[in-house]
Parts: structure tokens; C-alpha cells; sequence
């Protein structure tokens, strides 16, 4: 899939006047980010503002990312919604103006880039967060791939390549401390495209003092 085909892809997902992962954050997500104090957080290719939209009601100055225009837009309309503003960036995550250890927390949750984005996307991403700074990440991992066969409803990726071992996510974010890495099988139930029983990774790091 050429880039041009991913952005078709995801801005016809986003045209569903559904949220199509739900309006509410995910489960993960909402339950690491109440362990810490509120400040800047990066949510990287964000679509919709589900998390984004949590965090920032939650007291964090909230920035994000995605191609998908359709994604932002439902993105900024569910922020008016709780009447408050997203920092909400549309394109290409190196072109993007994120400053170096900037932000105190980052979040992935399921950004699944294009397979030859994926590490130095990831790398550059621990670059923006700031000494003592957290990355939170829950993604599908490459153990998905039975299950999505055995049930679509569950949704991620449906190439190999773009789903995650425990491995590359650790050399990925290798400039990191990992506090904590593990794949594990969960149940999701989020909007339309995530129901059912997977196999993610999860993953929670800070950039050293």
C-alpha cells in the first residue's frame, strides 16, 4: 500500500459519521495516564480524538497527529463537544513542528504506521519527550494475526508486518527505560472496528533524567 492508498484508506474510515474506535478513550490509556500529573502530552496518529479529547479534560495541555483530515475533523468536533481545544496537527509525522523533549507524556494507541515508518517514526518520537517524560503505547502484536483471522470484528492490521513483537518495540524505543513490556491477550470493545478478543503489546517508558 503506497501513501497515497493509507490516506484513502483512513480518511474513508473517518468519513462514518460513527466514531468508528467509540468516543471514549481507551481502557489502557485513561488507566496510566490517571497515575500521572497532568502537563504536554503527544498523541501520535490520534484520528478521531477519542484519547486526546480525554487527556485534555483531564487537565493536559493535548497535542496530536494524524494524515487523515476526516480523522481531525471529528477529532476537533468531539473537543467542542466537551468544550475544550485540542493543538491538533495534520500530516506527515517528520514535517510536523514538535519540538525535541517537549512533551511530559506520550501516547501510541494503536498507530500502526506503515511497516518502513514504524522505527524511525517510533524513534523520533522519544526524541520529543523531555527528561523523566513517559511513552505509553498499546498496539496489536504480531500473535494478532490467528485471532483477526478467526474473528474480523477484532480489527488491527491484517499484514504481519504491521503488527508488533515485543523485540522491535524494544529496540525501537532502546534510548528509553522500560518500565514495563508485555504482550498479553485483552478484550476490546470500542466503537465498531475493535470487538472482540486480540493480542497487543503494551508498553510504558521514560526517558532518562
Amino acid at each position: 500500500m503506497n501513501d497515497q492508498q493509507w490516506l484513502n484508506k483512513w480518511n474513508h474510515n473517518f468519513s462514518n459519521p460513527e466514531y468508528i474506535y467509540g468516543r471514549e478513550p481507551n481502557r489502557y490509556f485513561a488507566g496510566e495516564i490517571a497515575k500521572l500529573p497532568p502537563g504536554r502530552i503527544l498523541l501520535g496518529a490520534e484520528g478521531e480524538g477519542r484519547n486526546a479529547v480525554h487527556a485534555a479534560r483531564l487537565g493536559w495541555q493535548a497535542s496530536a497527529f494524524d494524515i487523515s483530515a476526516a480523522g481531525r475533523d471529528k477529532a476537533l468536533q468531539l473537543a467542542k463537544e466537551h468544550n475544550i481545544t485540542l493543538d491538533y496537527h495534520l500530516g506527515e509525522l517528520p514535517t510536523l513542528p514538535l519540538p525535541a523533549a517537549h512533551f511530559d507524556a506520550i501516547a501510541l494507541i494503536y498507530a500502526h504506521f506503515p511497516p518502513p515508518l514504524r522505527a524511525p517514526y517510533h524513534r523520533h518520537l522519544a526524541t520529543l519527550l523531555r527528561p523523566g517524560g513517559t511513552l505509553i503505547l498499546e498496539a496489536f502484536a504480531k500473535s494478532h494475526l490467528p485471532y483477526r483471522q478467526k474473528d474480523s470484528r477484532i480489527g488491527g492490521p491484517a499484514n504481519i508486518e504491521a503488527l508488533f513483537s515485543p523485540e522491535e518495540i524494544r529496540d525501537d524505543f532502546q534510548t528509553l527505560d522500560i518500565i514495563h513490556l508485555q504482550e498479553t491477550e485483552i478484550t476490546l470493545n470500542e466503537g465498531l472496528l475493535h470487538n472482540g478478543t486480540g493480542s497487543v503489546i503494551r508498553l510504558i517508558a521514560r526517558q532518562p533524567e
